[in-house]
């Protein structure tokens, strides 16, 4: 039972995780390659890192993360992963603008996860009932 739980927690994370992607991404491409740019170019430097470790880091080649820096590509959600890993951060920090403070991007994520765990508590609930009227 309690592995089901956390099978469909982490269903609900990942799902999350994805709905935040696609919300970033429907700006205009060429502002979310300049976002992107800009904190890749961000990170890397925060490590110290060229672009050619970052990219022996993240499994890709150097002219790959050449042409995410310079906003002429956009990459798969794996390589993206990848870049994060590389860069020890989170995806999201990767996509989200310089703009917003961190302050705010903890109190959005934190109120994201409240409203996810209602909502698994609720589908628990219901699982639960619907089970004992089987069982009844």
């Amino acid at each position: 039972m309690l592995l089901k739980y956390y099978r469909k927690l982490l269903i609900v994370l990942n799902d999350f995780v994805i709905d935040h992607i696609l919300y970033v991404m429907k700006a205009k491409p060429t502002k979310v390659r300049k976002i992107l740019s800009f904190n890749l170019k961000k990170y890397r430097k925060k490590l110290g890192i060229s672009q050619e470790k970052l990219a022996e880091s993240a499994g890709i080649s150097a002219m790959m993360v050449k042409d995410i820096e310079a906003c002429r590509t956009w990459v798969s959600d794996k390589t993206l992963e990848s870049i994060a890993t590389a860069l020890k951060t989170d995806i999201y920090c990767l996509l989200m603008p310089d703009t917003v403070y961190e302050k705010e991007i903890k109190k959005t994520i934190r109120n994201d996860f409240e409203s996810i765990f209602q909502k698994v508590h609720q589908d628990i609930d219901i699982t639960l009932k619907n089970t004992l009227k089987l069982w009844n």
